[in-house]
């Protein structure tokens, strides 16, 4: 595809996450945003953004991650089977699927970061759940968004963890985050992995893979993984030494203070 037709599917997935809903998130509308200087570094942390997360056991966005989490484990088990025949498999989004997670285990390192987010960008037409089922908020698996061809920026974080948990990055490395556009007062989601004890954002609206630290004019609010959903804590972390191993606490960098998460691009 074309330089000018990925430059479109950027433009129109700025327009399309625009309508993603989070009513869980609402909570934060009114809360100040969170800031990183240009020169803060996100160093090896539990969580993108070294930012403490409380567990969230109950209500309406953990009910729905619930029941995603059900659908990928399903989806699993079709995927290998037909990974292990696919002259047999006669799901045409299963194989489109595999061939992604294919071109992804073929390379390592941030290069099979970047192979996956890239495909999975050119892979879905960036539509909105309302133009697309007549509902708003609908988180689809990845073969059903494979299978229509199209989705919103949800539906390409969730494709993507997937397929980068398939390509063989560990699950513990593995995030999906909501966060809050602070300029246009829209929520949006992205995939992030853990590299070398950095977090990099694999989002639709861009090619390129942002480190946390470097994210720009967004405040971070929920953050999903194979275990389950938490909440970003409205507090920084404390920041303090290394542990007695010599890795970095994830509150070592960044020093986290109020105002916009700013950066240099």
């Amino acid at each position: 595809m074309g330089y000018f037709n990925r430059q479109r599917i950027a433009r129109a997935a700025v327009l399309v996450c625009g309508l993603l809903h989070f009513n869980s998130a609402s909570a934060f509308d009114a809360a100040a945003p969170l800031q990183l200087g240009a020169q803060v570094r996100a160093a090896a942390s539990a969580e993108p953004f070294g930012l403490a997360a409380s567990p969230v056991s109950a209500g309406a966005l953990h009910d729905k991650w619930s029941a995603l989490n059900r659908k990928l484990d399903d989806e699993r088990v079709q995927l290998a089977l037909c990974d292990g025949d696919r002259e047999g498999c006669v799901s045409d989004a299963a194989l489109q699927f595999l061939a992604i997670v294919d071109t992804g285990r073929a390379r390592e390192g941030r290069a099979r970061l970047g192979e996956i987010n890239r495909a999975i960008n050119l892979s879905i037409r960036a539509t909105s759940d309302l133009a697309q089922y007549g509902e708003m908020d609908v988180w689809s698996s990845p073969l059903a968004t494979f299978a229509h061809g199209a989705g919103d920026c949800e539906d390409y974080a969730i494709a993507k963890f997937a397929a980068l948990r398939l390509a063989g990055v560990p699950a513990e490395d593995l995030r999906i985050i909501i966060m809050r556009d602070i300029f246009h007062g829209e929520d949006h989601a992205v995939a992030a992995a853990r590299l070398d004890g950095h977090w990099l954002m694999l989002d639709n609206r861009r090619m390129a893979m942002v480190e946390d630290a470097y994210v720009r004019n967004y405040r971070p609010l929920f953050v999903m993984d194979e275990i389950g959903l938490s909440k970003y804590v409205d507090q920084p972390l404390e920041a303090r030494g290394p542990d007695r191993d010599g890795t970095p606490s994830p509150a070592a960098s960044p020093i986290v203070q109020a105002g916009l998460i700013t950066a240099s691009n």
